[in-house]
């Protein structure tokens, strides 16, 4: 994903179809980095607090929020900090939490995390303007 202030990219497990982790790339040196917020905290199997707290992170138990449930979770938070903006009809499953794409008049327009344990929503605030998307396969 393309946006003002980065590059966005998601990798995917391919025996498992689980996302493993976030990162972002520098727009200008081309650098690449973890994503900062859930994908560092909140990833119970890769994330910088997974591996320091052990296996179940940072304000991490046991998976207990179905993805409907953090669409649910999602749309009530936008509802509530982001009128008239949507959740995404999917969300992006990650260990131990929930990406979704946010979206204004039909289009993308940020993203945020749910806790897949606790609920709680994590906005990505870091992105600026979203401007395009592509999907990569190997």
């Amino acid at each position: 994903m393309e946006f003002s202030d980065n590059f966005y990219a998601e990798v995917e497990e391919k025996g498992s179809g689980i996302h493993a982790f976030e990162l972002l790339i520098d727009r200008y040196t081309g650098a690449v980095y973890p994503e900062p917020g859930p994908n560092m905290m909140w990833n119970t199997k890769y994330g910088h607090m997974g591996g320091m707290m052990g296996r179940g992170g940072w304000r991490a138990g046991p998976t207990s929020v179905t993805p409907e449930k953090a669409l649910d979770i999602a749309q009530e938070w936008l509802d509530q900090y982001l009128p008239g903006t949507s959740a995404a009809v999917k969300a992006d499953v990650f260990y131990g939490y929930y990406t979704i794409h946010t979206l204004k008049d039909g289009q993308v327009a940020g993203m945020l995390s749910v806790n897949g344990s606790t609920g709680e929503v994590w906005y990505h605030t870091w992105h600026g303007d979203f401007i395009t998307m592509k999907e990569l396969e190997n």
